[in-house]
């Protein structure tokens, strides 16, 4: 592995991390006042759904950082990548399906999988 593939991997789960944890934080700034009496956001989904995604993306980005030691098994990156992809695979539904802009999302997707391509490769 070069120091790209570090950095990407660095990047990612610094992205990651800060974006499971704003999830956590931030939820309630989020809340719509007409929509706060049934637990939905103005995102539409419940403060469960936000809290779950928020535990993967914390737990893969843990992770990819706990990984960067060389004694852990080679497969721990490719699968938090691999979930990362996963996760924003069905983002990039979510947001396609209420006709927002899946850029950003994409973009993630692609930092992952240059990071599985370099795991495998590397």
């Amino acid at each position: 592995m070069n120091s790209l593939d570090w950095f990407a991997q660095l990047l990612l789960a610094g992205i990651f991390l800060f974006a499971g944890l704003s999830k956590f934080f931030a939820f309630q700034s989020q809340v719509s006042a007409p929509w706060s009496a049934l637990n939905c956001t103005c995102i539409g989904m419940t403060r469960k759904a936000v809290c779950a995604i928020a535990i993967l993306e914390l737990a893969f980005a843990l992770a990819l950082i706990v990984s960067l030691n060389h004694r852990l098994p080679e497969f721990l990156p490719l699968l938090a990548a691999s979930g990362l992809a996963l996760l924003m695979t069905a983002a990039g539904i979510y947001h396609d399906l209420r006709r927002e802009s899946a850029a950003p999302v994409v973009a993630l997707f692609l930092l992952a999988l240059f990071v599985i391509v370099g795991h495998l490769l590397g």
